[in-house]
């Protein structure tokens, strides 16, 4: 133990000067492990793991260098577990508890479309019937069905509808995507619908400026250029992504071309690119600002000024928000004379976005964004130093440095993308090899120059040569999602995963030395558990309305329709391509519609959907399990999961093993889990403890006077 510690010391040593890109990563590992924890800590416990983890990275510079990483990193973690939690706490916002209908009040905030193709709207301000205040959620989202003809909502709208309402759902399995969670925050206390058409109660207020015209741009483009081209135009553009087809949005995402729609690292990027390249140039042209002027620092201002102009006219959303964050550092970089492409600018980009929002963690899109931006760094990196590049003619440059760049962003990416949406796009390299580049050249250089000629009127003349870019890259996402075997599934992995994949390519390309590639030992580890991973044998949904039984055949589903969104995510989650009713008709029998009944492994499941199939119930002869879709009485040898039971588990998982059912269960006494009201006073007042506690431990400075002359006199020893 003793040389294993003596080694690990002396690489640690051999590590100065590279360890800080080594700081995110021991900060998100303090965030990922408050996520992970099934019980709430309370607030006393962030607060002094956060202090803590202020004491150790304020002692570590007394210490050894051999140990003041591994301190550091240690405070680091305990830093990042207070960070999650007090955002957890900051956000905290009343949520609904019971189901509503009745009228729903709000001003509209933001407009989009579900996964149904419905116009979905987010209201704030929300006025609820018989309802306080303080117990009204912050936000609610509505979808919009039938007959919607009377409004064309916008940005800052008052409406007014009747609809239905119930808190976000939880996991749809044990171990799933919690979209509670995830509304927490977002700040959703509520989600629902109406079929009831939305009325008009006030206009826009005067100070909505930016929304208004964010949606009048949306609006122009799609006039412009009507069609799916218009609509892809308008995402680009303004982040509206509403007047995108369902259809066009599946080819998309089957062709892996799915983040060229989103506005992220990419279109970021070249936008602030195009635009400092442009700048730059503009700055040579003249013989006197050529040679007086520090051209590549203001160009690199002004394309920092178009960043931030992209930003608010986007919407502002989380994945815009980390692409501006990351654009911003390079350019600051090159701004005060620095590297702008080096893993410290991504190290300092991604801890400035852990700690304005700890939760982007879990989502794929930050996890994407910095597996490709690491990946590309530390490549073009290797074949710099390797002067493979010199090797390649002059004009085979561009092409080289576009092929390597496309297989390194696609192998980077790939185990997120197959992690989270349980897809691998088979054609999507070749797919992004013939339509990246044309986003490059054509697409958003013509969406910036007809931004600028958009206040002369001549926008359209960009918009048409925009259009030839955006037909392109439709059309060949299109012909890419069509082909047979474009689009294979995956098995959803175990939640250890990705951690160990993302720890052992991170030691990989941050670590210095022959020592590095011992990194492929834990990603090793990690493809071995997802070719092993198997799936629960029993499925519950968490309102009682869908089982799903694991057979020889895949996943049996009681229902043949309804709870369509649930049956979705268990066979995505399974690797199953099957959709509900295909996978309904391995139930036997067909999956009756209001009993049905299956044996296996010697466990008899009974799913009883609705009232008359809850009434003719005649209970378990033999012992059982029981779902229903309504709360049923208890019934001898039967273990009953109904509503009522269900509220308190969550979804529930059923592994069959020779000990006997194991079940587990989705829920658990988090913040989310509880719609706790805010208890940010409770946590400020913790930190106000700390902080007189931190003050009484720090050491204080000799006392200082001043004489009659004016100059300070200490009492205490002289420096």
């Amino acid at each position: 133990m003793r040389q294993i510690a003596a080694r690990l010391q002396e690489g640690l040593t051999g590590q100065r000067g590279h360890l800080f890109p080594w700081v995110p990563v021991a900060l998100a590992g303090g965030i990922g492990l408050y996520f992970s924890l099934s019980t709430e800590p309370p607030p006393w416990a962030l607060v002094l793991s956060g202090a803590l983890g202020l004491v150790a990275v304020a002692l570590a510079r007394r210490l050894w260098v051999g140990h003041a990483p591994l301190v550091v990193a240690a405070g680091l973690i305990g830093l990042g577990l207070a960070l999650a939690g007090l955002r957890a706490h900051m956000v905290a916002g009343p949520q609904l508890d019971f189901r509503y209908y009745g009228p729903i009040e709000g001003r509209v905030v933001k407009i989009d479309r579900s996964a149904s193709d419905a116009v979905r709207l987010t209201l704030d301000r929300v006025v609820l019937r018989r309802m306080a205040p303080d117990d009204t959620p912050a936000q609610v989202r509505v979808s919009l069905h039938g007959d919607q003809g009377f409004l064309d909502p916008k940005p800052g709208q008052v409406v007014i509808t009747t609809g239905h309402l119930s808190a976000p759902g939880g996991a749809a399995e044990p171990g799933g995507f919690d979209f509670r969670r995830h509304a927490w925050f977002l700040g959703l206390g509520a989600v629902g619908y109406t079929r009831t058409p939305l009325l008009l109660l006030e206009p826009p207020a005067s100070g909505q400026w930016i929304s208004k015209t964010r949606m009048w741009l949306s609006a122009r483009v799609q006039r412009l250029l009507p069609g799916e081209t218009g609509a892809f135009a308008a995402a680009i553009m303004t982040g509206d992504r509403s007047g995108m087809g369902q259809e066009t949005l599946e080819a998309l995402r089957h062709s892996n071309l799915a983040h060229l729609l989103a506005i992220s690292g990419l279109h970021m990027g070249l936008l602030a690119g195009f635009v400092f390249g442009a700048a730059r140039l503009g700055f040579l042209l003249h013989t006197h600002s050529r040679h007086r002027w520090p051209g590549k620092k203001l160009a690199a201002g002004v394309a920092l000024v178009a960043a931030s102009g992209y930003l608010a006219l986007s919407g502002g959303n989380v994945a815009t928000e980390r692409a501006f964050v990351m654009v911003s550092v390079m350019l600051l970089a090159v701004i005060f004379d620095r590297r702008a492409l080096s893993l410290r600018a991504v190290a300092l980009a991604a801890l400035v976005v852990l700690v304005l929002r700890p939760e982007a963690l879990l989502g794929p899109g930050f996890q994407m964004s910095f597996a490709a931006t690491v990946a590309l760094v530390v490549v073009f990196g290797w074949l710099r130093e390797a002067r493979l590049e010199s090797g390649a003619p002059g004009w085979a440059r561009p092409g080289v440095s576009l092929l390597v760049s496309s297989i390194t962003a696609s192998l980077a990416t790939a185990p997120v993308a197959m992690a989270h949406f349980n897809l691998m796009s088979h054609y999507g390299l070749v797919a992004n090899l013939v339509s990246v580049p044309v986003m490059g050249v054509l697409v958003v250089p013509m969406a910036v120059v007809a931004a600028l000629l958009m206040p002369l009127g001549l926008d359209w003349l960009a918009l048409r040569v925009m259009e030839i870019g955006l037909w392109w890259i439709l059309t060949v996402a299109r012909t890419v999602s069509g082909w047979d075997g474009s689009v294979g599934r995956i098995v959803a992995p175990d939640g250890t995963v990705l951690p160990l994949l993302a720890l052992g390519a991170l030691f990989i390309a941050l670590w210095h030395g022959r020592t590095r590639w011992a990194g492929f030992v834990p990603m090793l580890v990690a493809a071995i558990l997802w070719s092993s991973a198997s799936r629960p044998d029993l499925l519950i949904a968490d309102t009682g309305t869908l089982v799903g039984a694991m057979t020889e055949r895949g996943r049996a589903l009681s229902r043949d329709r309804g709870a369509s969104f649930v049956a979705g995510i268990w066979l995505e989650n399974d690797g199953d391509s099957r959709d509900q009713a295909g996978a309904a008709a391995l139930w036997p029998g067909g999956a009756p519609e209001r009993q049905a009944r299956i044996h296996f492994a010697g466990l008899e499941v009974t799913h009883l959907q609705g009232k008359r199939a809850a009434e003719s119930f005649e209970g378990c002869q033999t012992p059982g399990l029981v779902v229903s879709s309504v709360d049923l009485p208890d019934h001898p040898n039967c273990d009953i999961y109904d509503p009522k039971r269900l509220r308190k588990t969550g979804s529930v998982a059923v592994w069959l093993v020779p000990e006997g059912p194991r079940f587990e269960t989705a829920a658990g006494a988090r913040l989310w889990h509880r719609a706790d009201r805010n208890n940010w006073p409770e946590v400020r007042d913790w930190l106000v403890l700390a902080s007189a506690w931190l003050e009484r431990l720090a050491p204080q400075p000799p006392e200082q006077t001043f004489s009659r002359s004016g100059s300070i006199r200490r009492d205490g020893p002289e420096p």
